[in-house]
């Protein structure tokens, strides 16, 4: 499993450290986590629904911030539980860009085990590293 979660981080929220070889899987594995988070069976979340969407910053470890917190508001807003099927990234004029095609379902509780509300993402702690072994991830959830 690319990510594990953390203890003793925060009270009253909920830690993780996601890695990958690439930048590709460090986000998508963050992801996972993030759904991971909310509902119990991430792998029995069904591709029916595809949404594409696009956010860039200045920032790397910012940028994964932004594609994470999109995710919980698509939870939110469109009641979709999401999952990163595809990341494609570019930089020009100092702006890091991420491509993002997520697929998933619609959220049913009579299907779907619910486990926490993350409300959003936040910036305690939040880090986006790289090293000779790849890239990790530490990120806390708001519940």
């Amino acid at each position: 499993m690319p990510y594990h979660y953390l203890e003793n981080i925060a009270t009253a929220d909920t830690a993780f450290e996601a890695s990958g070889t690439t930048l590709e899987e460090v986000f998508t594995a963050a992801a996972d986590a993030l759904l991971n988070t909310m509902t119990e069976d991430v792998d029995g979340i069904r591709p029916e629904e595809s949404l594409e969407f696009e956010l860039e910053n200045a920032e790397l470890d910012l940028l994964l911030f932004d594609v994470l917190n999109e995710l919980v508001f698509l939870k939110d807003a469109k009641r979709l539980l999401l999952r990163i099927q595809s990341l494609y990234f570019s930089q020009e004029t100092g702006m890091h860009r991420a491509k993002v095609i997520a697929r998933g379902e619609r959220i049913d509780p009579a299907k779907h085990r619910l486990l926490t509300d993350v409300k959003a993402v936040t910036l305690h702690r939040f880090s986006l590293k790289n090293d000779e072994h790849g890239w990790k991830a530490c990120v806390v959830l708001d519940v």
